[in-house]
């Protein structure tokens, strides 16, 4: 006997020779059993309304079927996924899940790492799509884009971390969207203390469609739309008045880091590199001694064009206001010291009061005749509180 799972859809009737026939009754991820079969049978299925369906594509959609219910992907709207611990909030659009911040997602300060805030904003949103029923198949993308081969790009993000949550801690992070433009979205976060309802991170991004095939920006299908604005509110994590111009640096910066090249595990499942590698690389062009003294504060980024498998990238790093720290340096004898900057101002204020510094970035495609910006982006920085006297 072999079984086989089947999404909704129709009943239909089986001929795989004159002396048998086979009735399968297609259900709502119904379990079915076919009645074994002698003989070799047809790569085609003659199936009731004279429709053909082949061996093949049967077998594929058992497979995605399958897929869906490992998943346990919703058909329709919930309002607890007690899996998650996620609940649906405001006024029943929003959604709201509670995070215990483990062990693997801590620095050596045992406070959450940047990479590991930005993991946790990307799953709760995705979530979210989850339990409104929303989700298809791919990453975040509905059924109506499924249909149009479109997925999510980000343009935009702006990340505020007044506080980082510490090893154990219990946060509750929201999330919801809301309209950009025409064609975008725009979704937002917070990141609270589930004790103290205190706000540790605040952030907003915009998102637009993209051609899966074609890899060129979509309009927004009017089906689409249709599934996604009702979820829509009007509220901001973060008040932006007038977008942040952010200036493109060339090869004269400060620091250079070149030849990044992506991983198979940077790759996600639109086949390009994950939007959180990007800011690894970029921050990797700040110097390691600077890093051990202050933390990330805020960030924006633009998104310029994907990053592929076979691209070679370059970090470009400069810092607001030159020899803003100390500098690791090698002398002649291979040993590593300090080298204190010329610019004394700037340094004093940051080692006394804890001033911030910031730096623009760049991430750029390198080849042999031209460039191509991956990311533009801009981060501030604050001096780690236990280093204040």
């Amino acid at each position: 006997m072999a079984s086989l799972h089947f999404p909704a859809g129709f009943s239909f009737t089986c001929s795989y020779s004159r002396e048998q026939k086979l009735r399968i009754k297609v259900g709502a991820f119904s379990r079915i059993s076919t009645a074994k079969v002698s003989g070799k049978i047809p790569r085609t299925a003659i199936c009731k309304y004279r429709r053909m369906v082949s061996a093949e594509s049967l077998a594929e959609l058992g497979s995605i079927t399958k897929t869906r219910t490992r998943q346990n992907i919703p058909t329709k709207k919930q309002l607890i996924d007690s899996f998650r611990r996620g609940i649906i909030v405001e006024g029943g659009v929003g959604y709201r899940q509670t995070v215990v911040i483990r062990s693997c997602e801590i620095g050596a300060d045992k406070t959450a790492t940047l990479e590991s805030l930005l993991n946790l904003l990307q799953e709760t949103a995705l979530n979210h799509v989850w339990i409104s029923g929303l989700l298809g198949d791919g990453f975040g993308a509905t059924h109506g884009m499924i249909r149009n081969n479109l997925i999510w790009v980000v343009t935009r993000m702006q990340l505020q971390v007044d506080q980082y949550p510490t090893w154990g801690e219990v946060v509750e992070v929201d999330t919801w969207v809301g309209a950009s433009g025409k064609n975008g979205m725009r979704r937002d976060w917070l990141i609270r203390s589930h004790v103290t309802g205190l706000v540790y991170v605040r952030a907003t991004s915009t998102w637009v469609m993209m051609n899966q095939k074609t890899r060129r920006l979509s309009k927004m299908p009017e089906e689409v739309r249709a599934e996604i604005s009702p979820w829509f509110i009007e509220k901001n994590a973060i008040q932006e008045n007038t977008p942040e111009t952010i200036k493109k640096l060339d090869n004269t910066v400060k620091y250079i880091n070149s030849k990044l090249k992506p991983k198979r595990t940077d790759l996600d499942m639109n086949n390009h590199v994950n939007n959180v590698k990007y800011v690894n690389w970029m921050l990797e062009a700040i110097p390691e001694i600077f890093l051990e003294g202050y933390q990330l504060f805020s960030m924006t980024l633009e998104y310029r064009r994907e990053c592929g498998s076979s691209d070679t990238v370059q970090s470009l790093c400069q810092p607001d206001e030159d020899g803003a720290f100390q500098d690791e340096v090698q002398d002649d004898n291979g040993k590593t010291h300090k080298e204190q900057s010329q610019v004394s101002e700037l340094e004093g204020d940051a080692s006394s009061s804890g001033s911030p510094l910031s730096f623009t970035h760049l991430l750029q495609m390198t080849g042999d005749s031209k460039t191509d910006e991956i990311v533009r982006g801009r981060t501030t920085w604050k001096r780690k509180p236990w280093l204040f006297h």
